[in-house]
Order: C-alpha cells, then structure tokens, then sequence
C-alpha cells in the first residue's frame, strides 16, 4: 500500500484557510479554540507543519499519529509539536475534537532568547504516547494563559505586546515543565516498572554477549527497546534515580569491566576491545572517571 504524503503547511494562515477559520489576526501567531475548527470530507492522514504547535486537546474515540505512536484522546492530554514533525488523527467517529491550539512560527521569536531554548525544551521531542496529562485546574491554568496571549494579539498591538506575548509563552513553557515532572512523580510505579525493564535489558546485553558483536547500546537503542523518545527516558531515569541513560549504560559496562579484570587473564586492552571500545585508552579513561582508579591498579587488588 503506497504510503501518502502528508498534508504540509508553511504558515500559519494557510492552515486557517484549510481549517476554513477567518485569516489570523497575526501572521505569526494564532490560539484556535477547536470549537470554531472544520473538520473536512478529505481530511488528510498526516499533517506536518513550519511552526511550533502546542495542542491541549480532547477527542473521544480519537487516536493521534505521532510518528510511529499512537494516542488514546478520550483524556485531556497536552502535545509538543515542534516544526516538522509529523502528526495526525485516526478514527474519529465524526466526533469532534474540544480544546486550544497555539501556533507561533519561529520568525515570532527571532531576536528573543526563546528562539534559541524553545527548541531546547524536551517535550517538544517527547513521542504521543509521553503526553501531559493535565488535571482539571492545571488545564485551567493553562487556558487562561492561551487566552490572555490571544487578548493580546486581538488587541491593539503596541510596542510591549511582543513581549508580553513572549513572557507569557515561557510561562506557558514553565507550567508544562513543572506538569511533566509532577506527571513523573504520579507515575513512580509505571516508571520504576520502565526502570527494572531497562536494567533487565541491558544487564541481557552484556551478559549474552551481545555488546561483542553489536557494540556498546546507545541512549538511542535503549529508549527504542522501551518504546519512548530518548529525552523522555533520560528525563525519567534523572527523575527516579538521578542518573541519565548514558550513565545507566556506563555504569552497567564498569561492572562487566570489572568482572573481568578480577575473573579473566585478559589484558587490558583485550578487555576494552571485548566491551566494544575502540581504543582501549578511552575504556581506561572512563573506567578512572567511574571508579577513581585505573583498570590496572583495579586488577591489583585481585592478584
């Protein structure tokens, strides 16, 4: 089955003119209540998009295609799309959606500090199925924030009003760090369930031998053997147990090191060649950083 192109939009207006609302009142920012939305006879699969999108959204009997994930939208849930990511709605049984929808094209933030962070913010990477669930006062506190920003841009733009819009849209930002990180906290049980898995994982990694032939996992392999973005698994891990996903993987190839040093008649550098490192100087390297002390001196202890 040949796959579709998604349906992609440059600007901001020319989703108002798709989506049949009036033309935005700004060119580079709009906050579109899905109550005045259009949903069409052709509505495409997948749409991408030039400008950052912040969606908080219901849709029963909906599911969202984000990247190769899908989402449930009987809950209220909160979406990071970052320009050029792809996304889309599935099986909608011609209910309609409920909710808020913030644009801002990246020329909106150009020679503010946000032009750089914004894409810096780790939920803008986060897969669909690591979406913000928002309680009810956290959804209201976030709607009385669209609506102020869309106050300010209906209103009569003025010398302040990029800024306010600016201040108000890292506020935004910050409530949504502060609810992802609660969303962590209320999760604990799920999340260490992710944590065992993943330790589970990777002590099979190493102990199979696999690293031999595959070399050392990235942060990268390891988020995609638990089914989530790398930045959400790291967020995670830093949440639950104050480590990254890098140095989980670290940590678990030192004890294998260290198996070996006190068990095998291996040299050193046979050891680091076996545990995937190129150049056995960059294992020695990262086994002092770790143990405060040299393979060799570590291997002394045991002779």
């Amino acid at each position: 089955m040949e796959k579709k192109t998604p349906h992609e939009f440059h600007s901001i207006g020319a989703y108002h003119q798709f989506r049949g609302l009036p033309a935005p009142d700004h060119p580079l920012i709009s906050v579109i209540n899905f109550d005045a939305i259009h949903l069409r006879a052709d509505e495409p699969d997948r749409i991408v998009s030039r400008f950052y999108t912040i969606a908080l959204k219901r849709h029963p009997g909906a599911r969202l295609i984000y990247g190769q994930q899908e989402y449930d939208f009987n809950e209220g849930v909160m979406l990071f799309m970052a320009p050029g990511q792809v996304f889309g709605i599935r099986g909608t049984n011609n209910e309609r959606p409920s909710g808020w929808l913030l644009m801002i094209h990246p020329d909106f933030l150009w020679n503010t500090h946000l032009a750089q962070t914004l894409k810096h913010y780790e939920f803008f990477d986060y897969a669909a199925n690591e979406a913000l669930f928002l309680s009810k006062k956290e959804e209201e506190s976030i709607i009385d924030i669209l609506k102020g920003m869309e106050q300010e841009y209906h209103g009569n733009m003025d010398n302040f009003s990029h800024d306010i819009i600016v201040a108000q849209l890292e506020l935004l930002l910050s409530y949504s760090q502060r609810y992802y990180n609660r969303q962590f906290i209320t999760r604990r049980i799920t999340n260490h369930k992710m944590v065992e898995r993943m330790e589970k994982l990777l002590n099979e990694h190493f102990t199979e031998g696999t690293y031999q032939v595959q070399g050392i996992p990235t942060v990268e392999q390891v988020a995609e053997w638990l089914h989530v973005s790398p930045k959400y698994l790291s967020g995670l891990l830093k949440n639950i147990t104050g480590q990254t996903t890098q140095q989980h993987i670290q940590n678990k190839l030192i004890e294998k090191a260290k198996e070996k040093l006190s068990t095998t008649a291996l040299s050193i550098s046979e050891i680091a060649y076996e545990l995937g490192f190129e150049h056995p100087q960059s294992f020695s390297k990262l086994f002092k950083a770790k143990t405060e002390q040299s393979p060799r001196a570590f291997r002394s202890r045991f002779n």
